[in-house]
């Protein structure tokens, strides 16, 4: 079967009218609703249509730029392709969790391709990429190439709370470059050596001693991405309260995802003490953000068993 590159326009529009909603400013839930009709129709459309019960339950914040709509995306392609039989559910008897062969992941990040550009326009695919292999990425030129090793970093991930549209701040971005090209470019192209620089340090975290001066060298390349990500229009208060806060405590952060609120990350050095990092998530917390401790470049998207699932997120599925 042919994986579809572009929507369908007229199903799109179609299903609208469906759920109500005609004009283009469309809330968490309808835009969710209207992903999984999309999907399911697409997949399901030409023959009879199944009959299905489908729970989603997530710890993901939506709008705070954690890829919680392409996490979504990535599980409901994932659940219809095998429930149409389009792929194999990977999981044998025994087996706990189990991921999909190369070709059918492939086959996985089209789809909630599909629901991302329903969900956010044009989107990258930087994230539902994650979301299906999981690990680190480099994107570059429009191509999305899995780094084969990565070390795994400790950081800080903190919601502000501040909800934001991805949508909107891409769009700002882009006129801002329209506006002032020969300002943005170089702007443009400072991002893109970080990133290079970024990428080689942490090849060599992966192949030699980590040393101090890896940390060094990527806090240096935290900050001054930040203060690109400001010069781009992303930024928010809250985001410099965050990296002011953080700071205070020797510590870097900068933004995730679109910025304008949402979330941001602040690493973590190896012998960074644990009395450090409380007292840091606490003064977060004072600020009136949500804080949690956790690691950069986790699995991607697979299929789990029912014994590999904590009981609490067991009995909220089951309630549906």
């Amino acid at each position: 079967m042919e994986e579809v590159k572009r929507l369908d326009a007229e199903l799109v529009r179609r299903l609208r009218e469906f759920i109500g909603v005609t004009n283009g400013n469309l809330d968490t839930c309808n835009m969710a609703t209207l992903s999984f009709l999309y999907i399911y129709l697409s997949l399901f459309g030409s023959s009879e249509l199944p009959s299905l019960t489908v729970s989603v339950w997530s710890e993901l914040p939506t709008a705070a730029g954690l890829g919680s709509s392409a996490a979504y995306s990535v599980c409901l392609a994932a659940a219809l392709l095998c429930a149409s039989g389009a792929i194999p559910a990977p999981l044998k008897e025994g087996d706990h969790t189990a991921r999909w062969c190369q070709q059918d992941l492939e086959r996985i990040n089209s789809w909630a391709f599909q629901g991302e550009m329903i969900i956010h326009g044009n989107p990258s695919g930087v994230d539902n990429a994650v979301g299906t292999w999981g690990g680190m990425l480099r994107f570059l030129a429009g191509k999305i190439i899995p780094l084969s090793r990565v070390p795994l970093l400790r950081i800080l991930l903190t919601n502000t709370k501040v909800p934001r549209s991805t949508k909107v701040l891409v769009a700002r971005v882009k006129d801002k470059i329209n506006k002032f090209p020969t300002v943005m470019t170089p702007v443009l192209d400072s991002v893109d050596a970080l990133s290079c620089t970024c990428e080689k340090v942490l090849s060599e975290m992966t192949c030699e001693p980590i040393t101090g001066e890896h940390y060094n060298i990527l806090e240096e390349l935290i900050d001054i991405n930040q203060h690109h990500l400001n010069v781009m229009g992303v930024g928010h208060p809250s985001l410099d309260t965050l990296c002011r806060v953080t700071l205070a405590k020797g510590l870097h952060s900068k933004l995730t995802g679109a910025g304008g609120g949402g979330c941001g990350i602040t690493l973590l050095r190896p012998e960074t003490d644990s009395s450090v990092v409380q007292t840091t998530v606490q003064d977060l917390k004072d600020c009136g953000f949500d804080c949690w401790e956790t690691s950069i470049g986790g699995l991607g998207v697979q299929q789990h068993s029912p014994l590999s699932v904590k009981e609490e997120v067991l009995d909220i599925l089951n309630s549906y």
